[in-house]
Formats: C-alpha cells, sequence, structure tokens
C-alpha cells in the first residue's frame, strides 16, 4: 500500500528480517541535558523559581490560568485538548470546559525537550537563543516564548489589561510579593528591589523549561548502548521510518527539520489557516510523541493510528486530494510491508521519556497551582 509518512525520523535500525543493518554510530542523539544561553545558565534556583512562576495563575490576566493550565505532566506537559482552553475556562486537561472567551487556535505543544529546538545536527548545536518556538515559528527562545501567553487575550490576559501592558503588570504584581522578591534576588544575584524584572521573569521560566529538557527514552537507552531498551517490533518500526523515507521532515536528533510545511490537514471548524502566513506549520518534534495527542496543529487527529492513516490516504500525486501545489513536496507515496505500521507506531511509544512530573504543593501568591484546573 502507499503512503506519506511525515512522521519519521533521522535514524536506521537493527537488522529485523527484511531490514539491513546499520551500524549504529551513525545515529544521531541528544546531550543529557540542554545548553543555556551564556547571560542565562541553568541553576537549581533558577530552576525552582521557574517552576513555581510556571504553575502561579498569578501571571495571568484574572489570576485563574498558569502556564501548567494548557502544559500539564499528566498530558506530557501538553493538555490533552485538541484547541486550548485558557481565560475562562474550568477543568483539567481533555475535561477542561470553556466559557465564552473562545478557544487557543492552536494544539498546545509539549515543553518536553523544547531546550532542543532547532537541533537538526547532534554536531552543530544551534544557539540557544534562536531556537523556533510556537508552531509559526514567531518568537526565538525559550526566553521570549515563555512571555507571549501572558500577552495573549485568549491564552492568559483576558480583557483584565491592554496587551501592551501584560508583562509589565504581572511583573509589578510579582515585585508586592516578598517570597518572589527574596527568590528572584537569590536566583539573579541581584538586588530585591531590581531583580523582578521582565527580563528575569522570561529567564526564570526559560530554566525550569530547560530542565524538562532530559531525554532518557527507551531510544536513547538504546543508542547509549542498552540492546534490550527496544524490542524487535520498535526496532522494525524504527528501520521502516527510515526505509519508506519519513526523514523528508522528521529528521535529525529531535525528529524534526524545524522547518514549515503544508499538509492539507482540514482545519478546525471556524479556525482560519494562519501558520506562518502561508498556511504552513513547523514540524513538531516525534519525542514524546505517544503522550500528547490529539496531534497536528489543530489537534484534528486524535490518535497515532489517525496520524498514519491520514498520510496513507494522501494521494501525493494530486488526484482528488489537495491541490499539489500547495502541499510540502516532501510529501510522497510509500510501499510498506505488512506489519510496518504496527512497528512504525511501536516504536514511535519507544521516544518516551522518564520525566519531572513535580507539582508544588503551593505558590507564593497564595493561589491554586495550575489555576482554575479542579472538578
Amino acid at each position: 500500500m502507499r503512503i506519506a509518512l511525515l512522521v519519521s525520523l533521522s535514524v536506521l535500525a537493527a537488522c529485523q528480517e527484511n531490514h539491513p543493518e546499520v551500524p549504529r554510530s551513525s545515529l544521531a542523539a541528544l546531550p543529557p541535558s540542554a545548553p543555556s544561553p551564556a547571560d542565562n545558565p541553568t541553576t537549581a534556583k533558577k530552576v525552582e523559581l521557574g517552576r513555581l512562576l510556571f504553575w502561579d495563575p498569578i501571571l495571568s490576566g484574572h489570576q485563574d490560568v498558569a502556564c501548567a493550565t494548557c502544559h500539564h505532566p499528566d498530558f506530557g506537559y501538553g493538555d490533552g485538548l485538541a484547541l486550548s482552553i485558557g481565560v475562562g475556562g474550568k477543568g483539567l486537561g481533555p475535561f477542561r470546559q470553556t466559557a465564552d472567551t473562545g478557544l487557543v487556535p492552536r494544539n498546545s505543544p509539549t515543553v518536553l525537550n523544547t531546550g532542543f529546538n532547532g537541533w537538526v545536527d547532534a554536531n552543530q548545536p544551534p544557539d540557544p537563543m534562536r531556537a523556533p518556538m510556537f508552531w509559526d515559528s514567531r518568537e526565538e527562545s525559550l526566553e521570549a516564548q515563555a512571555l507571549g501567553p501572558i500577552e495573549s487575550d485568549v491564552e492568559m490576559r483576558g480583557d483584565a489589561y491592554p496587551m501592551e501592558e501584560a508583562v509589565a503588570r504581572v511583573v509589578a504584581r510579582l515585585a508586592q510579593i516578598p517570597e518572589y522578591a527574596t527568590l528572584f534576588a537569590e536566583a539573579f544575584g541581584e538586588a530585591p528591589s531590581v531583580a523582578v524584572s521582565e527580563r528575569n521573569l522570561g529567564r526564570a521560566i526559560a530554566a525550569f523549561e530547560r530542565h524538562l529538557s532530559q531525554p532518557n527514552s527507551p531510544y536513547d537507552r538504546w543508542l547509549a548502548g542498552d540492546d534490550r531498551a527496544l524490542t524487535p517490533s520498535q526496532r522494525r518500526g524504527l528501520d521502516a521510518f527510515h526505509d519508506v523515507g519519513c526523514t523528508n521532515c522528521h529528521s535529525g536528533p529531535m525528529f524534526s527539520d524545524f522547518q514549515h510545511h503544508r499538509l492539507g490537514v482540514p482545519e478546525q471548524p471556524g479556525v482560519a489557516d494562519a501558520g506562518d502566513g502561508s498556511g504552513r506549520f513547523r514540524t513538531p518534534t516525534l519525542r514524546n510523541i505517544a503522550l500528547t495527542g490529539p496531534y497536528m496543529h489543530g489537534g484534528q487527529l486524535a490518535t497515532l493510528d489517525d496520524v498514519l492513516e491520514f498520510y496513507e490516504d494522501i494521494d501525493a500525486d494530486g488526484g482528488d486530494g489537495p491541490a499539489q501545489n500547495v502541499l510540502s513536496p516532501q510529501l510522497r507515496g510509500f510501499d510498506l510491508e505488512d506489519g510496518d505500521m504496527d512497528d512504525i507506531e511501536a516504536f514511535l511509544r519507544a521516544l518516551t521519556d522518564d520525566f519531572d512530573r513535580e507539582i508544588p504543593a503551593s505558590v507564593p501568591s497564595g493561589l491554586t497551582p495550575g489555576g482554575d484546573i479542579g472538578g
């Protein structure tokens, strides 16, 4: 059968029946932790301050939404929703309900391993301050990304104040809390009167998010020499991914080329196909993909099976499908052997890390960690 799979990777697998053996030394791996910018080295104090800020709804306009509301460890630091529900929502993950404030027009990407965004060559790590963020790569670096949702009316700000005032208002709130003033001062080595700043707010949250970039999946353990870390099915799936040419887009140690592509996936009702301005979206990483559904930029596909079937049904040569001239040229048909689909999904599940799931018992504002996520 023919299938156009963009869920692919930059690696080859050990020998399994019809698949040739490739030396493990040719595979791309990530270091055990993400590098930090020269002006924001990761420290334990920054990480713990960033964790508190990540969970504190004081960062939102009406103090009911935290970063963790849409990036929760129970859902692989996503939220399990097709389109995220920020301002005015109640509940956690797939059970969260929206008010009349509307949905966030994009699926919530995982925060896990975002400290490695932009890595397409393990031998040439990119500048952390140039790492692409968001589905449309509109920001570069975790430091810049951390402040964006604070300004968004549907994500965190609501109608509490104008967008251009949002970050300054949040910083002013934080500065009035003695515990935060002390924590910022200790984390950044500055006087409490100046340590709580927009720059340090972004840097603290970024430090926490880089702390979540510690790949240790079965695949990583297999690369490190543990032959039992991958099952025979997963090794066959790894090889099948390479054999059908999926490395066209999901390549490198992050399984992403970090380029923008148009796939022709139907948009959610009422959501404009904006992307980067031309209807294209950045290739997401496949790391932790088994935890972060639903999939695609608008969460249009619920399961990994749905994703594989979507690509299977694409007519890369035109036909009755979307016009060829608007789809990314990397889409093409492939022939798969019987059982390859199951093996491919098995391998995707081998990209799941163990990661920090700690939820603070309290935050310095005294608000509920995570915002309004109760039943």
